[in-house]
C-alpha cells in the first residue's frame, strides 16, 4: 500500500533531516555532524529539499552556480568598482556560493552521488575560484595580487586532489582558506565598493587577505597531507 507523500516533494520522497545527516556522515568517513556543522547542514537541507523533491539534477545545480560566478566576474570586469553593478556582483557571487553548497546536498538526498558528479563539481569549483579572483580584479585589486590570491586557491585544491589520487581518503584538516571563505571575501569586497566607495581600498585589502589566508591554508593542507602520506 503506497505511503502518503509530502506534496512539496511533487511525488518524490525526500529524506528528512536526520536521514540526510546520516547519509552525509557515511559519505564523509563517519564524521559526526555536530555543533556548527550540524546547524549548517540543517540549513542546507531546508534549501535543498524542494530541489530534490522537484527532481532537479545535481549537475544542473552545479552548472547554475558556476554560471552565476562567471556572470559576476564578467559584470565586475565590465562595470568596474562601485555603484549598482557592484551590488549585483556581490549578489551573484553569494547566490552562486549557495548553489555550490546545494548540489552535493541534492545529490545526497536523491542518492545520486557519483564519481562523475564529484569530478564535475571539482572542475566547476575551480572555475568559480577563478571567477572570484576576477571579481577582485574588477573591483580594483592589482593584477599581480588578484593572480596570486587566485593561484594560491588553485594550488591548495590541486594539492588536496593530488593527495586523494595517491590514496588519501581524508585530508584531516579544514584550512583557513576554504572555498566559503574565498566566496565571502569576493562578495564582501564587491559590496563594500558599492556601500562605502572611496573609504578604503577594499579590493586591495580583500585580495591581500585572500592571499595571506591562502598561503596559511596551503601550509596547513601540505603539513596535514605530509603526515598522512
Amino acid at each position: 500500500m503506497p505511503t502518503q507523500r509530502d506534496p512539496q516533494t511533487r511525488g518524490c520522497r525526500v529524506p528528512g533531516r536526520e536521514e540526510y545527516l546520516r547519509r552525509w556522515s557515511q559519505l564523509h568517513g563517519g564524521a559526526a555532524a555536530t555543533g556548527l556543522v550540524r546547524a549548517w547542514l540543517s540549513g542546507v537541507h531546508v534549501l535543498a529539499r524542494p530541489l530534490a523533491g522537484a527532481r532537479v539534477p545535481p549537475a544542473a545545480v552545479t552548472l547554475a552556480g558556476t554560471a552565476l560566478a562567471a556572470a559576476a566576474a564578467w559584470l565586475a570586469l565590465a562595470a568596474g568598482p562601485g555603484g549598482t553593478p557592484a551590488v549585483a556582483v556581490a549578489v551573484l557571487v553569494a547566490a552562486g556560493g549557495v548553489l555550490d553548497n546545494l548540489d552535493g546536498a541534492v545529490a545526497v538526498l536523491r542518492q545520486r552521488t557519483s564519481d562523475r558528479g564529484a569530478l564535475l563539481d571539482a572542475c566547476c569549483d575551480r572555475v568559480g575560484d577563478a571567477a572570484c579572483a576576477l571579481v577582485l580584479l574588477g573591483c580594483g585589486a592589482p593584477t599581480w595580487l588578484a593572480a596570486l590570491a587566485g593561484g594560491l586557491a588553485q594550488l591548495q585544491e590541486y594539492v588536496r586532489a593530488r593527495a586523494q589520487g595517491l590514496g588519501v581518503d581524508d585530508v584531516g584538516v579544514v584550512s583557513v582558506a576554504e572555498r566559503p571563505v574565498r566566496l565571502a571575501v569576493a562578495a564582501g569586497c564587491a559590496a563594500a565598493t558599492a556601500i562605502a566607495p572611496g573609504q578604503a581600498p577594499w579590493a586591495l585589502l580583500g585580495a591581500a587577505a585572500w592571499a595571506a589566508l591562502g598561503a596559511v591554508g596551503l601550509v596547513q593542507v601540505a603539513v596535514a597531507l605530509g603526515r598522512r602520506l
